[in-house]
């Protein structure tokens, strides 16, 4: 009676050893499958905060490029039509275009970089010399019924080359900054 006493002990020992041993196994498992869950959770988190981010700033960007493009259109206006916004002195259409572009710009400079946002400062602060520009020019005595555009040919054309210019940077710095965060 003794030996089958101790068979069953030496069963239930080895039976209860064998449950602890895989129950360990299992537990380490666990834990690494869920290390591994973990670390790929926070890299999908890593990763749509970068691709919101970038959605962000290409946003602020294209927002930026497209109320540019308002004021560009309303300068051009102003170059070409004779008297073109001189019913209201100190606010007209292109005033209302130029402060767009500074709420559009507001955007780029919270989105950033840096070296975005000094481009965007580039790209405004050519507008508003230019617009400036265009102020003081149709403030000259001349003919009334020629255009800006015919009356100072030379700045004109050196108008459209700087915002050119400046535009085109503007776009050369944006993109490096796209594709490193995309």
């Amino acid at each position: 009676m003794q030996d089958t006493v101790a068979v069953a002990l030496i069963t239930s020992l080895s039976t209860l050893a064998a449950a602890a041993l895989t129950g360990l196994i299992a537990a380490r498992s666990t834990r690494r499958q869920l290390a591994h869950q973990l670390t790929i959770a926070r890299q999908e988190s890593v990763d749509r905060a970068a691709t919101r981010r970038e959605e962000l700033r290409r946003d602020a960007y294209v927002g930026f490029l497209g109320a540019c493009d308002a004021a560009y259109r309303q300068l051009d206006r102003r170059w070409i039509e004779p008297g073109a916004d001189a019913g209201t002195p100190g606010y007209d259409e292109t005033y209302a275009a130029m402060r767009a572009v500074d709420e559009a710009y507001n955007l780029v400079l919270l989105e950033g970089p840096a070296d975005v946002a000094a481009a965007g400062r580039s790209v405004v602060a050519s507008l508003t010399t230019e617009y400036a520009e265009q102020r003081r020019l149709a403030a000259e005595p001349g003919d009334a019924a020629a255009s800006l555009r015919d009356r100072h040919r030379e700045r004109w054309l050196a108008a459209i080359e700087v915002r050119t210019n400046r535009r085109v940077s503007f776009v050369d710095v944006v993109r490096p900054v796209l594709d490193r965060d995309g």
